[in-house]
Order: structure tokens, then C-alpha cells, then sequence
């Protein structure tokens, strides 16, 4: 990739990664995989895959069950960090902010798009917590699809949505030699600083 230089990135960072993520979406198998840091009561560091699921000027947005670990560890430590990282174009964002959960309307429209299939799966998985075998879960699907045969899938009480409102962004483009082009956008009011880093 050619470098990255100051006078190519937008002034805001939504812009910016708008603008990477386009790309990306054109280029890479799944754009929307990013893993999801979090800290636990105890201080304790987790992380995981999950999938955006929109993106504009408040932030950055995922959807769970509001039971999992991941949410629990977010009741108790309202902060994550977020990375996509797009191995075609040898590209990665940090994103790291406050995080709060979504209004149930954003849930209800979300979970609405969503295939019967994996509505179905939201209801049946009791996600992070144990399963005896494989065949526990596959029972749970059955119940849940022969619950609502023929009817609307329902979104569950406990499954919904964050929202990461990032007050620092950084933009790496990969070079040679591992000498990286590194950009920080850092929330100053209610605007950004640009700064760039060494690699």
C-alpha cells in the first residue's frame, strides 16, 4: 500500500473509517468481524469476535445477549475497545470508549432483520453459561421453534444492543519493514486531534 499520509485522512474519524470500511466491504470475506475487549468487576481483560452492526457520528454498534459475559462484564466496567483488522488491504482501527446500551426500539429494529434462524438461536442459547453436550442445545432449538411454529419471532427481553462512543480511534496501514503508518484521532471537546504515532 502506498503510505499513509496527514493530508489523505478526513478530519473526522466517522469519516475516515467510513471511508476504510467501504473498502473493506468490497475487499475483505467479512468486513463487519471485530473483536470486543472488556474488563470484568475484578479488573480481569476478555475479549472476543462479534460483528458491527452500524456505525455514524455517536459511534459504533453490536448486538448480544444481555446475559452473556460479555454483558455482564459491561454492567460492571462500562468501557470496551474494538479492532477490526483487514489482513487484504493490511489495514486495522482501534477503537476504545464508553459503551451504553441501545434504547429496546434500536433492539426490536435490529433483531427484526434478522433471519428466523438466528432469532430462533437468541432465544434458545443461554450464551456463556454451560451445556451438558451438544444435543442439550440442539433440544432448546427445537423447543423454541415448535414454541413459535407459524408465528413471528419475537425479540427476547434479554438480548440487545450497545452502542461504543469512541473517544479514540486510531487508523494503522501496514508498510514495509514494519515501519506502519499510524494515525490517532483523540475526542478533544467536541471535536478530534490528529496525531501521528511512531510504529
Amino acid at each position: 500500500m502506498p503510505p499513509l499520509e496527514r493530508s489523505a485522512l478526513a478530519d473526522d474519524p466517522i469519516e475516515q473509517f467510513r471511508n476504510w470500511y467501504e473498502r473493506a466491504a468490497g475487499d475483505v470475506p467479512l468486513a463487519d468481524a471485530m473483536a470486543l475487549a472488556t474488563v470484568d468487576a475484578d479488573g480481569s481483560a476478555d475479549a472476543r469476535m462479534v460483528l458491527l452492526k452500524g456505525f455514524g457520528p455517536d459511534g459504533f454498534r453490536f448486538f448480544t445477549n444481555l446475559e452473556s459475559a460479555k454483558a455482564r462484564q459491561l454492567r460492571a466496567q462500562p468501557r470496551a475497545a474494538l479492532i477490526l483488522y483487514w489482513r487484504e488491504l493490511d489495514r486495522q482501527v482501534r477503537i476504545r470508549g464508553l459503551v451504553e446500551k441501545l434504547p429496546s426500539a434500536d433492539d426490536d429494529e435490529y433483531f427484526s432483520t434478522r433471519p428466523d434462524a438466528a432469532r430462533i438461536g437468541a432465544w434458545a442459547s443461554p450464551q456463556s453459561e454451560t451445556l451438558p453436550d451438544r444435543a442439550a442445545l440442539d433440544d432448546r432449538v427445537r423447543d423454541v421453534t415448535e414454541r413459535f411454529a407459524g408465528a413471528d419471532v419475537p425479540r427476547p427481553d434479554f438480548w440487545g444492543g450497545y452502542l461504543l462512543r469512541p473517544e479514540r480511534i486510531e487508523f494503522w496501514q501496514g508498510q514495509a519493514a514494519r515501519l506502519h503508518d499510524r494515525f490517532v484521532y483523540l475526542r478533544e471537546g467536541d471535536g478530534w486531534s490528529i496525531r501521528r504515532l511512531a510504529p
